[in-house]
């Protein structure tokens, strides 16, 4: 288990909604020393608080520890779809789009190969 890479994204998801540390610490029940401490990877947390922790921030456990999982193919799919929770039609669009652009990337270097 990495604990940097899961408090990095604790970290981006508190900021997404622009939560402090001490606002954090407040809905999970734990310090605002802990909070940081996870945030940096110097922690770990039992299941219970990476529950609690997911839940305020409106994620799942599993986008949480998705770095220390290799994924197959259709869980990448279950990732996309977990990035796009909570996002707006637009937003939507705007990441499909994307999507479609890198695609077309890939797909134009393989032909000149």
């Amino acid at each position: 288990m990495d604990y940097g890479l899961l408090g990095k994204r604790i970290r981006e998801e508190r900021q997404k909604l622009h939560l402090t540390q001490e606002n954090l610490s407040e809905k999970v029940g734990v310090s605002v020393a802990f909070i940081g401490q996870i945030e940096r990877g110097e922690r770990k947390l039992s299941l219970d608080t990476l529950v609690k922790v997911a839940s305020q921030l409106g994620i799942t456990v599993d986008y949480l520890l998705m770095d220390s999982v290799q994924l197959q193919d259709d869980q990448s799919i279950d990732q996309i779809k977990q990035l796009m929770l909570n996002r707006s039609a637009k937003e939507k669009r705007m990441a499909l789009d994307l999507i479609k652009l890198t695609f077309a990337h890939i797909d134009e270097m393989a032909d000149e190969d």
